[in-house]
């Protein structure tokens, strides 16, 4: 009798222990996708009164929008900065086009879904920056002329375009007004270009330092920020606006960015529309936490497959250390144009062979002795790809910034994915070896010190060549990112298949569709 009882209890055990995490994960899936939707109807209310229009201007794709009561109203072109796309300067252009102005946003060449690739060195007055400042002369013009405009036209721009549009209204001094963000600009003078306002994040300690020094050239040594100097009406207007708590990406979605350049335009062009800026920013992130929780859900529904066989892994800093500092030194010497995506083939080329170097210190201790998968485990890593890439996709790329490639981009993801799989498929290994003889613990501290790694190997390969290698500055804090939400997923595709080989193949590929739609192509 007492046997008996035992044993019912053991099976209500086991019963609860199926229940509750089937009703977290239930959970979860529907609060995640509740968060989605009310995430969605705040975001797209805001640009719910606007016409929008998608055309093309030459070869650049530009979106226009409008408030379709409004009478004539000046035009305002807003271009996105290195790495950029029009997406992520929608802030400004909704905020703007709710105050009554057209505003024109597009994808530079090389950027975006523009399909015309960058041309020149970015770094050089007649090399790139001469072809960019072609296609913003292009959009200007197409900017006069548009039904519906009054003939005036206004400049904003971020970081990379904030010196590109300094130097289109310098050549065309007819242009009503600047907004520079986050602006680097050697050719600004004491006099041009003509009414300017400067926005920059209160954590740019170094480009608020530029704009103090531009600021000054006119207004004298004592100016400072928050106040304007000279006359809008004689075009001799200047003033710097610090957004606070927000950096190089925040200072766009900030709430202080968006107002200044409202009221900016506004004392130029003797408007007095009032409404509240597009504060995206808080929505967008929910949208993006909602996107990456399904992920811990929907890992359920993956094949689960046998666990390889792995041993100890006996000097893990060896594994950590040995291809963070051998990579760099071995690539300095080789060239790094070879793919038509600026900076991106070095990356390519630095995780393929950080991927090597590890899988082979992996493969010397004996730890995994890698064999065909089997086809539940490359089931799984497909499923759990097309997720990696397509869930947050959606998202990125209607509010964030383009994550779809136009079919000169296809061949470029084809090849970074060749580097990025090495690295994801080892450092899977890596994370996942155990800790001692039969122990199926594994270190903890394993992952986060290899991804430290990783970075910091990126930033001595950016020392030994800072020419040549400068533009990874920019791009650190996404892939840093990118460690972060896919290193999660990686943690439940894991969880669910037992297998480094699924999670490794899902993270690999979505690296490198995240770098090839995210670089810009060069020509």
């Amino acid at each position: 009798m007492k046997s008996s009882r035992q044993g019912s209890a053991n099976a209500e055990g086991r019963r609860q222990r199926r229940f509750w995490p089937l009703a977290a994960r239930i959970g979860v899936a529907v609060a995640s996708l509740c968060l989605a939707v009310v995430s969605i109807w705040r975001i797209e209310a805001v640009s719910a009164p606007l016409q929008i229009e998608r055309l093309t201007i030459g070869t650049t794709p530009v979106t226009l929008r409008r408030l379709p009561d409004a009478g004539p109203a000046p035009a305002v072109v807003i271009a996105h900065g290195f790495a950029g796309s029009r997406q992520l300067m929608a802030p400004f252009a909704v905020t703007l086009a709710r105050a009554g102005y057209t505003t024109l946003s597009f994808d530079f060449p090389g950027h975006g879904r523009n399909p015309v690739p960058m041309t020149g060195d970015l770094r050089a007055e007649d090399g790139a920056t001469a072809a960019l400042l072609a296609a913003l002369t292009e959009v200007i013009a197409a900017a006069r002329g548009l039904p519906g405009t009054d003939g005036q036209v206004a400049l904003l721009g971020h970081s990379m375009a904030a010196d590109i549009i300094v130097r289109a209204a310098i050549a065309q001094p007819d242009l009503a007004a600047t907004v520079a963000v986050s602006m680097f600009s050697p050719a600004v003078t004491a006099t041009a270009p003509g009414n300017l306002l400067m926005i920059v994040g209160a954590w740019e300690a170094p480009l608020i330092e530029e704009a103090l020094r531009v600021l000054r050239l006119s207004a004298g040594p004592e100016a400072g920020p928050g106040t304007r100097y000279g006359d809008p009406a004689q075009g001799t207007a200047r003033m710097l606006v610090i957004a606070p708590s927000v950096e190089h990406v925040g200072v766009l979605y900030s709430g202080a960015s968006l107002a200044a350049a409202q009221g900016w335009l506004d004392t130029v062009f003797g408007s007095d529309r009032l409404h509240r800026p597009d504060l995206r920013g808080p929505w967008v992130l929910a949208l993006l936490a909602s996107v990456v929780a399904l992920g811990w859900p929907l890992a359920r529904v993956l094949p689960r497959a046998q666990a390889p066989q792995m041993a100890q892994l006996a000097r893990p800093w060896l594994a950590v250390l040995a291809p963070a500092i051998a990579t760099p030194l071995i690539l300095w010497p080789l060239p790094t144009d070879l793919l038509p995506v600026l900076v991106a083939d070095y990356l390519a080329a630095h995780f393929a062979l950080y991927g090597l170097l590890l899988g082979g210190i992996l493969y010397a201790q004996g730890v995994w002795r890698p064999g065909w998968p089997g086809a539940r485990v490359l089931a799984a890593g497909l499923g759990a790809g097309l997720f990696c890439i397509l869930a947050p996709g959606l998202a990125l790329d209607r509010y964030v910034a383009n994550f779809w490639p136009h079919a000169g981009r296809v061949p470029v993801i084809a090849a970074l994915a060749l580097g990025t799989l090495l690295f994801t498929l080892a450092e899977e290994a890596l994370i996942r070896a155990p800790a001692g003889p039969g122990s199926s613990e594994r270190r903890r501290w394993v992952g986060a010190a290899s991804k430290a790694a990783f970075v910091l190997s990126l930033i001595a390969a950016i020392v030994l060549d800072f020419q040549g290698l400068f533009f990874l500055i920019i791009i650190l804090p996404v892939i840093v990112l990118f460690f972060l939400v896919y290193g999660l997923l990686g943690r439940w595709i894991h969880g669910r298949t037992r297998h480094p080989v699924a999670a490794g193949l899902a993270l690999g590929a979505a690296f490198a569709w995240a770098l090839g739609v995210t670089f810009p192509l060069a020509g």
